[in-house]
């Protein structure tokens, strides 16, 4: 029996350890790949939950929707849902600097997260939303977890292989040169505020996409899961650690932040009953200890993207 609970757990573990990395994926996107600050992460997850869970969950008299959509419907709502909330943002705030779209996104994944708090008739408030299927949810629960990881995982691996192909596209390129010198790059003829208003409604309706993921593997959601420590600064330290502009470093940042949050919360809870809730706040300290340590001695992150290395390798040693 112990046996199948680790197995269990591990399970648990390397799904979230997939949606975190397709969340991370959605950012690099936008700041690793083009240079957008987006603060507001908890916002465009917490829209695709949400419209995920409303899109497919059975009808409640207490709050609208509730269709019965098939999961894949579900999903692709969230994608266009996060999708339409950034596009307004972005043609807003994207002409300016970097600092009020971070401004902007803060601003709007609060006002979200409040509005599905209190609006029972659309979120059930406090109480979110229950019953959301999951698919191969009729099968043991072992094995279903199982099956649902496998799903996630495979979503990752296409989400990566897509963002991969993008990247080494002349779209790519392009985002890339905009990232690093925009006035050289509308010199030559781009279109600036367009190709950054793609790259962020792209970001956001991956976003999106993981926090469907998140909310049928959960089979509910709750404002509580939209916490911005949790669904946007563990994202950027991913992100940061993993190594911004690399696909490959924003999956790796997710793998091992998550294991760090998870096991240090599994071995907090060993502890007296006094002490564990106290004890809980360590984890913020390790993360944010490896946060320093990581801008401190390789601020590049521990895959860093392919140019930087290049650049790198080549720079004359410091004497």
């Amino acid at each position: 029996m112990a046996s199948i609970g680790l197995i269990n757990y591990a399970t648990f573990m390397g799904t979230m350890i997939g949606i975190y990395g397709i969340l991370a994926l959605g950012l690099n996107v936008q700041w690793g790949v083009t240079g957008l600050f987006n603060a507001g992460i908890a916002g465009f997850f917490a829209v695709g939950a949400y419209l995920s869970a409303l899109l497919t969950a059975p009808p409640s008299p207490e709050r609208i929707m509730g269709w019965e959509l098939p999961v894949l419907v579900g999903w692709l709502g969230a994608m266009a849902g996060a999708a339409l909330i950034a596009w307004p943002i972005g043609r807003v705030c994207l002409r300016f600097r970097s600092d009020y779209l971070a401004i902007a996104t803060i601003g709007v994944a609060e006002v979200i997260r409040l509005v599905l708090r209190t609006e029972e008739t659309l979120s059930g408030g406090a109480r979110g939303i229950t019953g959301v299927p999951r698919p191969f949810g009729g099968l043991e629960y072992s094995l279903s977890q199982f099956a649902y990881f496998a799903l996630v995982i495979a979503v990752l691996l296409v989400v990566y292989w897509a963002l991969e192909r993008q990247l080494t596209a002349p779209w790519g390129r392009m985002m890339k040169a905009i990232r690093d010198n925009e006035q050289a790059a509308a010199a030559m003829g781009k279109d600036v505020e367009r190709r950054r208003l793609e790259s962020f409604v792209l970001g956001a309706a991956i976003m999106g996409l993981a926090g469907a993921l998140y909310v049928h593997f959960m089979r509910a959601i709750t404002p509580e899961a939209i916490d911005p420590m949790i669904a946007t600064f563990l994202v950027w330290i991913m992100l940061i650690l993993g190594g911004s502009g690399n696909n490959r470093g924003a999956i790796l940042g997710a793998v091992i932040i998550w294991l760090i949050w998870s096991m240090s919360e599994f071995i907090t809870d060993q502890l007296p009953a006094d002490v564990a809730t106290q004890a809980k706040y360590v984890r913020v300290f390790l993360i944010g200890l490896m946060l320093q340590l990581i801008l401190r001695f390789r601020p590049e992150g521990l895959l860093p993207e392919e140019s930087v290395q290049r650049t790198s390798h080549l720079s004359p040693p410091r004497s």
